[in-house]
């Protein structure tokens, strides 16, 4: 398997806009390619808001120069990108310094040889630099952690992470440490071989004790921070996540959610579009009140909650693979953290209180 032929999970851990070709100080290449979900816009402000640290002026002379490009011919600022467009551009300085700089940043490390590391990632932390992220990432601390590895380069693609999850949720990651690891656990993530279990808190009663979710998911065209689930099987990325039900508590629900696919913001997607978005999840809105009572009590309580997790209620508890030198089975299991044991003791007590009175 190549660069070129990644599977989607691996996708995920770069930026929609990819660093390509020249490797020279005086120029920058980049390139993307339109979602099938994309609205139409002018490509200088498509490209804004996707090139960290790009002003749109200097876009915009790029396009002067004959240097964006739909589909291999030079287009002006003002000509709208459309679905499946493949959009480059180079402009004629660095738009920030790439290197991923080594930080002394503590690691919950849960197993480590020579080929693979696994780390549980607290609440929080950034995976991987971009977006106003450089540094203070996992990336950074992984740098640290093995700047006395030999072969090890923290800016080399063909070797650490394999997957990511996101900032706010916590749990299990593994980080191939060879470019050989790197690829055997990437066609593992392709061919779905993997097992990635996750517990969510979400709101609302939950009816079935399990069930699946099948929706292609794409950046909303509506919010590009959000992704959300097409209409069109055919837009966006086909995803699939099946969930079982913990325990029932009131006006929420915990649930496991295993992931047959690893899109962007799956679980959290999904389980929102079945009317049971995460508890405390602020870009898709659960950080409102979205199930109980209108007494004030309540809302001073379900607040509290708020405070004691205030991040969404996600955690990647369990973590399989095979090992990609020995060939062993490896499955590891993360124990849900403080502030999602604490917050799920809150909702007992609430239930426990409101069936004695």
């Amino acid at each position: 398997m190549n660069e070129d032929e990644l599977p989607d999970e691996l996708e995920n851990d770069i930026d929609d806009i990819e660093p390509i070709g020249d490797e020279s100080q005086l120029y920058e290449h980049f390139r993307v390619v339109v979602d099938k979900g994309q609205a139409m816009v002018r490509v200088d402000k498509y490209l804004f808001e996707r090139i960290v640290n790009a002003s749109r002026n200097r876009i915009q002379k790029a396009a002067e120069g004959g240097f964006v490009m739909a589909n291999g011919k030079p287009v002006k600022s003002n000509y709208k990108v459309k679905p499946l467009d493949v959009i480059t551009v180079m402009m004629d300085r660095p738009r920030y310094e790439n290197d991923i700089i080594p930080e002394d940043i503590p690691l919950d490390i849960v197993y480590e040889d020579d080929y693979v590391m696994v780390v549980n990632k607290p609440a929080g932390l950034v995976v991987h630099p971009g977006h106003g992220n450089y540094n203070g990432t996992l990336v950074n601390a992984l740098a640290w952690h093995m700047k006395d590895t030999p072969g090890y380069d923290a800016n080399d693609p063909h070797v650490g992470l394999v997957h990511r999850i996101d900032k706010d949720t916590s749990g299990l990651l593994v980080i191939a440490k060879t470019p050989d690891a790197k690829t055997n656990l990437g066609i593992q993530f392709y061919n779905k071989t993997t097992s990635r279990k996750y517990q969510a808190l979400v709101w609302g009663t939950v009816e079935q004790d399990e069930g699946t979710i099948v929706g292609s998911l794409a950046r909303n065209p509506k919010d590009r921070m959000q992704m959300a689930v097409m209409a069109d099987p055919e837009t966006g990325k086909h995803a699939v996540t099946h969930y079982r039900v913990l325990e029932r508590l009131g006006y929420v629900t915990l649930v496991e959610c295993i992931l047959e696919t690893g899109r962007t913001h799956q679980i959290r997607v999904h389980m929102k579009y079945i009317g049971h978005t995460l508890f405390n999840d602020a870009r898709y809105g659960g950080h409102d009140i979205l199930k109980g009572t209108h007494f004030s009590k309540y809302k001073q309580f379900v607040n509290n909650c708020f405070d004691t997790c205030p991040r969404q209620a996600l955690h990647a508890m369990t973590l399989g693979f095979v090992h990609p030198a020995t060939g062993e089975e490896m499955n590891f299991t993360s124990e849900l953290p403080e502030d999602m044991t604490r917050l799920i003791e809150k909702w007992r007590g609430y239930i426990s209180n409101r069936n004695l009175e």
